[in-house]
């Protein structure tokens, strides 16, 4: 059996028995492996923040980390209960402290869990640094000679100091809205109420059967607001209560779905559509020549909205690892799978909470203009031309066939697509922390990245077109074309 390795800031995988699982044996080892490496940086004795989710095994994961970092000889900061990984992001921030602990699977089935890693500054950890715990991980000594000390829970200023910060984002005083929202079984719903309300937003309707934290995720097989159905029950609280945003948390509360109200009825943005609505709007309180920041398999609209403000825009490898190191003067990052850092001098992740006030503020502030924010995306595409996309993911049993996928790609590139001419582009080719395993393939209106999961067992196309627009009467036209085009990229991704 291979033990877990470190993937996407931490090691992730099913609960069970063995190196390969999760399991308080694991933890304890990955745990002594971290300490030892932040001793030989003379980080010993420093503050450790702990937190984590409300998964089958999260508490007692928790419990032995705390207590072998303890025994370390580390100040652990055990945060009181489970609670959202953005707490932990800004507890590690706050503190000053030399790492972070987060015990969650995020939006993984109900039979994962996982052990999240932030370094000092709060970011998570990145290579070289990744490898160099493995290395000590893999020279623990047996597991029953390590020393353990208890560690007594803190209390919820932390917290508290957290949703104040968070209530302190919004830009307008606008509070007109009412708002409907979902914890999909997590750890996010009373924080983000509490954030809400003290923000000022007080008509929040929740979803009752999703509101408090089940590890087993009862009404959502794949607790992720982009898998199809998971936010069916937001949508219709949303629709009877005559809402005016929809919020959809994952379980650990570090990515935000919105929904919105059409003429057919409530749907949900893709994260290319509340990626460049967040920025824009933070944007519109930033200083000049701020930076924003999305992934390379993100829509390219968020660099346009940038440049017309006169701000910077960079790209990064996908993951906020990267995202909140893109560079100096960061106000926002963001990537297509729902996630936002809209606070990054605060909390250098990805943050659902903060994302969902500061979407609230927006909304408000359109409502009381009589717009929303599809009259925002309508104004884009005019601008900026009508930018749509979507994803077709594969998943598969065995890895191999992801890697002869990839191979293939690579040593015969398709000549077209939609009728146009492929210019492809190879990630491998790069250096440095530019360099990932992924393919591009671009044409005059058409793009599309194709990558394998670093979490989960598919390989991810990522689909993106751009559509000229002469005017909003032009809208109609060009959503049509943008779509024949995503029909046929989706047939090539379908059948690869």
């Amino acid at each position: 059996m291979s033990p877990l390795r470190f993937g996407t800031a931490g090691i992730r995988g099913p609960i069970g028995d063995g190196p390969d699982d999760m399991n308080v044996d694991v933890v304890v080892r990955t745990t002594a492996g971290l300490a030892a490496w932040l001793r030989e940086r003379c980080l010993g004795g420093g503050v450790v923040v702990v937190g984590h989710d409300a998964r089958h095994g999260s508490a007692e994961f928790a419990k032995a980390a705390t207590e072998v970092l303890a025994g370390a000889g580390f100040s652990v900061t055990a945060l009181p209960r489970p609670l959202p990984t953005p707490v932990t992001a800004f507890a590690v921030r706050a503190l000053d402290a030399v790492a972070g602990v987060q015990i969650t699977a995020s939006h993984n089935p109900a039979t994962d869990n996982g052990y999240k890693v932030y370094l000092s500054g709060g970011a998570q950890l990145i290579a070289p640094a990744d490898r160099e715990i493995e290395q000590f991980i893999d020279r623990v000594p047996a597991l029953e000679m390590l020393p353990r000390a208890v560690v007594e829970p803190v209390g919820d200023d932390l917290t508290q100091r957290y949703i104040d910060r968070v209530a302190s984002l919004p830009h307008g005083s606008l509070r007109g809205l009412r708002i409907a929202l979902t914890a999909l079984h997590g750890v996010g719903g009373d924080t983000a109420v509490a954030a809400l309300r003290a923000a000022g937003f007080t008509d929040i309707h929740t979803v009752a059967s999703q509101f408090d934290p089940d590890p087993d995720f009862p009404t959502v097989p794949f607790p992720n607001p982009e898998e199809p159905g998971a936010t069916d029950a937001v949508l219709s609280l949303a629709a009877d209560v005559k809402a005016d945003l929809a919020i959809a948390l994952d379980p650990d509360a570090d990515r935000c779905a919105l929904g919105v109200p059409t003429d057919d009825g409530w749907r949900m943005l893709r994260g290319d559509e509340t990626g460049p609505l967040l920025g824009d709007h933070v944007l519109s309180r930033a200083k000049p020549d701020s930076l924003v920041a999305s992934s390379v398999v993100s829509s390219r609209l968020l660099a346009k909205v940038a440049a017309a403000r006169g701000a910077r825009h960079a790209e990064t490898l996908t993951g906020f690892k990267w995202l909140v190191r893109a560079g100096d003067g960061l106000v926002y990052a963001y990537e297509e799978a729902i996630g936002h850092c809209v606070d990054p001098n605060v909390v250098r992740d990805k943050d659902g909470i903060s994302a969902a006030v500061l979407a609230a503020d927006l909304t408000a502030g359109l409502k009381a203009q009589g717009r929303s924010l599809l009259d925002v995306l309508d104004d884009y595409a005019v601008a900026f031309g009508l930018h749509a996309g979507d994803q077709v993911s594969r998943r598969v049993h065995d890895l191999t066939e992801i890697e002869a996928t990839m191979t293939q790609l690579r040593s015969w590139p398709p000549e077209s697509l939609a009728g146009e001419a492929v210019t492809m582009t190879d990630l491998l080719d790069r250096r440095g922390q530019s360099r990932t395993d992924a393919v591009i393939f671009e044409t005059e209106h058409s793009r599309i990245v194709i990558r394998p999961s670093g979490t989960e067992p598919k390989l991810k196309c990522y689909l993106e077109v751009v559509e000229p627009v002469s005017d909003h009467t032009d809208l109609p036209r060009a959503r049509a074309a943008a779509e024949q085009r995503l029909v046929e990229l989706r047939e090539f991704c379908s059948e690869l």
